[in-house]
């Protein structure tokens, strides 16, 4: 068989390790041929593609970023009538078939898995793998990237800690997760964040002042504030969060109060042992499941095994915190605001 890999979206520690995961056992146990897709779905576009060998795996385990580079190319978005581009999903089917591609590896986040879909529905033969640092893929218990970034996040935080309390300040960092709160929920559990807000959860600035107060009461004159980029802010939108929700605690309490934004830190540079762990493995289901048959399938964790599940079960779904987390209700136990 002959197969191509890609990768779409945003870049994710992780990425390179399922590339590898893919590839060596493509190549080492089903002894299949392997293309590499230049810039996600632009390069299926522009038959942009180039030979992998186990050469071409080397030193890919622990590196960040992709090596196949990315895009945000999204084939099937429609555009309107009067536009005269060319049709792109047909183009698409043209160079896979003139490549004689057996299957399509999809490496990437939600866009990616409804553009894999859609091809699928086609009658491409699809694979893919979730790709997130956010946590919201629809269909698998985690995804790479995703420990990552709590873990990058959580040293972010411990050290906070240390600032806040020289200076009895109350520090807020923004973290990523546009819709869904997954990082600043595990990253504010982990590193002792004393009020975390999330984008799926409401928010009374009342009662994160009051919040604050009370540990001043407790002889606790500090305080860490986790906040998911996504939550809602001023009526324009047009502070982010951080620095929104920084100004209103400062307001509403007296309180010094300075805001760290994480950004792209958390999306960047080596993925942790548990993602290197969890891209191989599910970088190599991936390659089983090409070579039993199996396409138009999305490669999952459910528990502590990999399995997959129908892409078109997935596209346009998102994953998002429930109110009844374990986390969120331990919390509120201990004392810890969720807004």
């Amino acid at each position: 068989m002959r197969i191509g890999i890609l990768t779409s979206g945003g870049d994710c520690p992780g990425i390179n390790a399922t590339i590898r995961g893919v590839c060596k056992t493509a190549i080492n146990h089903y002894g299949m041929e392997v293309y590499g897709i230049h810039s996600g779905f632009q390069g299926l576009i522009d038959n942009d593609m180039e030979p992998l060998t186990e050469k071409s795996m080397s030193g890919l385990l622990n590196l960040g970023g992709t090596i196949l580079g990315t895009s945000r190319e999204k084939p099937f978005k429609k555009r309107p009538a009067s536009s005269t581009s060319e049709d792109k999903p047909a183009l698409i089917a043209k160079n896979i078939n003139s490549m004689q591609l057996d299957c399509i590896v999809c490496i990437g986040g939600n866009g990616t898995q409804k553009s894999a879909a859609k091809m699928a529905a086609m009658g491409i033969n699809v694979v893919s793998v979730p790709k997130t640092i956010d946590n919201d893929v629809w269909g698998t218990d985690l995804s790479f990237g995703f420990d990552t970034a709590v873990s990058i996040a959580t040293d972010a935080i411990d050290r906070l800690h240390s600032t806040a309390s020289a200076h009895k300040r109350v520090m807020v960092i923004e973290v990523m997760g546009h819709k869904a709160g997954w990082i600043a929920l595990y990253s504010g559990m982990a590193g002792g964040g004393d009020v975390i807000l999330l984008p799926e959860l409401p928010y009374n600035i009342h009662n994160i002042g009051n919040t604050i107060m009370n540990r001043l009461k407790k002889g606790k004159p500090y305080s860490i504030v986790v906040v998911g980029e996504g939550i809602a802010t001023d009526p324009e939108g047009k502070k982010r969060a951080g620095e929104y929700i920084a100004q209103e605690i400062e307001y509403e309490t007296g309180f010094e109060t300075r805001e760290t934004v994480l950004g792209y830190i958390q999306r960047g540079g080596s993925p942790t042992s548990f993602d290197r762990n969890l891209a191989t493995r599910m970088g190599g289901h991936a390659t089983e499941l090409i070579a039993t048959g199996r396409f138009g399938r999305m490669v999952s964790l459910c528990g502590d095994a990999i399995t997959s599940v129908p892409l078109e079960e997935v596209g346009g779904k998102l994953k998002l915190v429930p109110e009844d987390h374990d986390l969120i209700v331990e919390g509120r136990k201990m004392g810890i605001c969720f807004g």
